[in-house]
């Protein structure tokens, strides 16, 4: 799509003054062409070009691969997961309407390939008992005394490593929110829980990252 921008600059000449339209160097954009590439390689896909289904396959492989990754916690499962997600996108790619941005909604099939396969391994997501120990048998951080968190700072290693050693519903509900930035009612929504169970289990989660980081 070609678009053109046009500054007008406003002159008084006189009590009966004159409005005359005036680009200026400073303030005026050059006319340029605007290509969204990933929509053409979209509409490519739906006229079901293999090229273009492998263009967008290396744009967006990586960064899915991490979002399965983070879910799963584990290499060969992420992988496995994530070709079974873009095989999914490109089956359903017709029914792709530009509502949200592509890779937005490739996201979100990743996700719900992830959340299967964890299933698969019969991890469930139940309704949480908020007065209840947390799941991994200790005290409930969650009603506990919260830690100061001003001034702590972890780099991403750090806390990609920690979050390897959570248990399944607390890594996957802080993966959802804090990484790819799903609220609470969207997480309740993928995981069949309610939106009150994501943000206990959410608190509780945050705790005890904050632990496994200051041991």
């Amino acid at each position: 799509m070609q678009r053109t921008f046009v500054c007008f600059v406003f002159v008084v000449n006189s009590p009966a003054s004159a409005i005359r339209p005036q680009p200026t160097r400073t303030d005026c954009l050059e006319t340029k062409l605007y290509i969204d590439r990933t929509i053409d390689l979209v509409e490519r896909c739906k006229l079901g070009e293999r090229k273009a289904q492998y263009d967008l396959y290396r744009q967006y492989a990586k960064a899915m691969y991490n979002v399965s990754l983070r879910i799963l916690n584990h290499a060969a499962e992420a992988e496995d997961s994530l070709q079974e997600a873009f095989l999914d996108a490109f089956n359903h790619i017709q029914s792709f309407r530009g509502q949200s941005t592509f890779g937005a909604w490739l996201k979100q099939i990743v996700v719900n390939r992830a959340i299967n396969h964890l299933r698969s391994r019969r991890v469930e997501f139940v309704e949480l008992d908020t007065t209840r120990n947390a799941d991994d048998g200790g005290p409930d951080w969650a009603d506990s005394e919260s830690y100061d968190e001003t001034g702590t700072a972890f780099d991403v290693e750090r806390i990609r490593l920690a979050m390897q050693q959570l248990s399944e519903g607390y890594r996957v509900v802080l993966s959802l929110y804090l990484f790819e930035g799903y609220d609470h009612e969207e997480i309740g929504q993928i995981l069949s829980i309610s939106e009150t169970t994501s943000r206990t289990q959410f608190m509780r989660g945050r705790k005890r990252l904050l632990q496994v980081l200051n041991e």
